[in-house]
């Protein structure tokens, strides 16, 4: 990664951001095509991945952002990423003696982010959700109706009745959280789902990250309020 620092100005539209860099403007992706509204505030500091692609229309990549005294991850493709270096590692005692990963798989009519195997003969298919939402230290998800999260529940929900193990991992892209909870003011149809996935054998964990302009790392277990 080639990182670079800026100054948040708008956002024209959910795919891209005008940011101040060094006295010049610059149009950047944005990895993230949720709401962000609490984050992208003007001239908030934030953090770019100048692309090794010279033909692209924009030379850089919206990765991470400044509130507080925090670094949130913005980048929607790095749960996934930090969750499959986490696996590798060992995960913890629910992903341990995993045996075989198979990111993107398709269950029912949705794709699944993992399949896992592990020892013993245990199927597990694990979903990610990544958080950005925070609010006076509580995490919550979604920032914004998701109909498509509430199907991948309902798989997950329709996989443990057919035997296979089922997880949801949210993802906390920060530090300093005192806990997660669904976003009911948002989207309460999704807390609601979660909670009945919950009720019927779906584990539900949430982890916070290690985060750097660089790279963001899976931490520690965040309790979880249904």
């Amino acid at each position: 990664m080639h990182i670079e620092k800026g100054n948040f100005l708008e956002r024209p539209n959910r795919f891209t951001a005008l940011v101040e860099m060094d006295g010049r403007i610059e149009t950047c992706h944005v990895k993230n095509t949720g709401r962000c509204r609490e984050l992208l505030q003007p001239g908030t500091e934030v953090w770019l991945d100048k692309s090794s692609n010279p033909n692209r229309k924009t030379a850089y990549d919206l990765v991470s952002v400044r509130k507080g005294d925090r670094i949130i991850n913005m980048d929607s493709q790095a749960p996934n990423r930090a969750v499959s270096e986490w696996l590798k590692d060992g995960g913890n005692q629910l992903f341990s003696n995993v045996t075989y990963v198979k990111p993107e798989c398709r269950y029912g009519e949705s794709r699944i982010d993992f399949y896992v195997e592990a020892e013993c003969g245990r199927r597990i298919f694990l979903e990610v959700k990544g958080v950005t939402l925070e609010e006076e230290g509580i995490a919550r998800f979604p920032d914004a109706p998701t109909e498509r999260g509430i199907r991948h529940i309902r798989e997950l929900q329709r996989a443990v009745a057919e035997g296979y193990e089922a997880c949801i991992l949210f993802v906390i892209q920060m530090k300093g959280i005192r806990h997660f909870e669904p976003n009911d003011r948002t989207h309460p149809q999704f807390g609601e789902a979660l909670r009945e996935a919950c009720r019927e054998g779906v584990k539900v964990l949430a982890y916070d990250c290690q985060v750097t302009p660089e790279e963001m790392r899976l931490d520690l277990p965040v309790t979880i309020r249904l």
